[in-house]
């Protein structure tokens, strides 16, 4: 990089003016300080490309500078030098954020290759950093699709959040893809090249959670014949997505909060912890906010878990996402099932632009493979669509109709409206339908049987 700015930190004057001569011959700008407390002052306000620094000085050492760069989210390449060279001393600049480290005394050709080493680095990492921003203005983002502002804002929140270790909250409805938003955060974080693994909390069996999660060591229960590792070991370096975290029991909820405050994991049956080095990314359908205030999900642990928080809005709210979605599906199912992308006939568009798709873009991902299956012709049409689908009526103002001045009575019209809606796009499923009207499961039976007469099914059974 022609006319790279460095900052060279070293306590003693020889070395510093060493440095100096040795890099302006190679054509580096060089700035010099003589403590790490003085460096701190002037990375906290001018940019520089690279950074060598001697690791022992007086005051503010070399790692105490690299502690505080931390939080200042520099992209500076940093080189550490020191005359007492170990390899615990490397590896443990390395974990603080250093790129790499020489050992005094060191040869001018030694100093060089690995200045040029981290400055190649940095340069790949603008280059990656643009492709993201470029993406980001796009209509994808790591395998998202959207034109909505809000989903384009949550791009951008994703793509400043992911090199930081801090836990990721992400809500939304079902279907609305949280682990896709999971899954861009691994992959832009620098823990693309580790494991991500993903776990639904809620299918865990609640007498293999603790093992499933933590390990066990070899007889830790009856049918531990052999030592095991847990989810959380083997996603070491990487990303642990925990989908429906508010299923965790309390007990596990007490563990996990555990491990997210000392990055420690002990097995069951075992005394001793292990380090782990784990990015925790969770989500929940359900609002964790309000379970914390039923009792249900620990406080302490809500705030750990959304130090960032991520809300995806359903695709109701993002309609101007849905032509974009349909053609993105069209052509890679139509491509799976080795046939042409067939069109899609103005009346189905028409449906598929009108539905509120209370299942979101996995809805109709399905739905789009079940057409794509039956349908014989070049043209996408409204029979091969999704009954649910076909039957449901267009979005759009809600108008009800009374000649009594009564807001009683426009309330119970505009409610009965809602519910036939709401069980037309869901099948007649109660439960989903329930969902979409945002009510409970119980108050939608009991106005059910208030406005429909025919309505036979005892409350506490469920749909019907």
């Amino acid at each position: 990089m022609p006319d790279a700015r460095i900052l060279v930190v070293d306590d003693e004057e020889n070395v510093r003016h060493m440095l100096e001569l040795t890099l302006r011959r190679e054509g580096y700008r060089v700035t010099l300080c003589a403590d790490g407390a003085d460096a701190l002052d002037r990375l906290r306000t001018t940019p520089f490309d690279l950074l060598l620094c001697d690791i022992n000085m007086p005051g503010l050492d070399g790692m105490g500078l690299l502690r505080a760069l931390r939080p200042l989210g520099r992209n500076t390449g940093i080189v550490m030098m020191s005359a007492y060279a170990d390899l615990d001393g490397a590896m443990e600049t390395i974990r603080a954020g250093a790129h790499d480290y020489v050992a005094k005394p060191f040869r001018r050709a030694e100093l060089l290759f690995a200045l040029r080493k981290v400055e190649e680095r940095r340069r790949l990492q603008l280059e990656v950093d643009t492709l993201r921003a470029a993406a980001v203005s796009a209509d994808s983002f790591c395998g998202l699709r959207s034109r909505a502002p809000a989903m384009r804002k949550i791009f951008e929140q994703v793509r400043r959040v992911a090199p930081f270790r801090s836990t990721i909250l992400i809500s939304g409805e079902s279907g609305t893809g949280k682990e896709l938003v999971a899954r861009a955060i691994h992959d832009t974080s620098g823990r693309g090249q580790q494991p991500f693994i993903a776990l639904n909390c809620g299918a865990l069996p609640e007498a293999l959670a603790e093992s499933e999660l933590f390990g066990h060591a070899k007889g830790a229960f009856s049918d531990a014949g052999t030592a095991k590792v847990g989810l959380f070991e083997a996603a070491h370096l990487g990303t642990l997505f925990l989908d429906e975290v508010s299923d965790l029991t309390p007990a596990l909820q007490v563990k996990l909060l555990r491990l997210l405050q000392e990055g420690e994991v002990r097995r069951l049956g075992e005394s001793d912890s292990r380090a782990v080095d784990v990015r925790v990314v969770a989500a929940s359908r359900r609002p964790l906010d309000e379970l914390v205030a039923e009792g249900s999900f620990r406080e302490d642990l809500f705030y750990r878990l959304s130090v960032v928080a991520l809300h995806l809005p359903p695709l109701r709210e993002r309609s101007e996402d849905i032509p974009l979605l349909l053609e993105h599906f069209i052509t890679s199912l139509a491509a799976a099932m080795g046939r042409r992308p067939p069109t899609i006939a103005p009346e189905a568009m028409q449906k598929l632009n009108g539905y509120a798709w209370p299942g979101n873009v996995r809805e109709l991902e399905h739905a789009i493979e079940r057409a794509l299956l039956l349908c014989d012709e070049d043209e996408l049409r409204v029979d091969d669509l999704p009954d649910a689908l076909v039957s449901s009526a267009v979005r759009g103002p809600v108008w009800v109709a009374s000649d009594e001045p009564s807001i009683k009575r426009a309330t119970e019209q505009l409610e009965r409206l809602l519910i036939q809606r709401a069980l037309e796009q869901t099948g007649g499923n109660r439960t989903a339908a329930a969902k979409l009207l945002e009510i409970s499961h119980r108050a939608l039976l009991y106005k059910i049987r208030a406005y429909f007469a025919e309505a036979t099914d005892d409350p506490e059974t469920g749909d019907g």
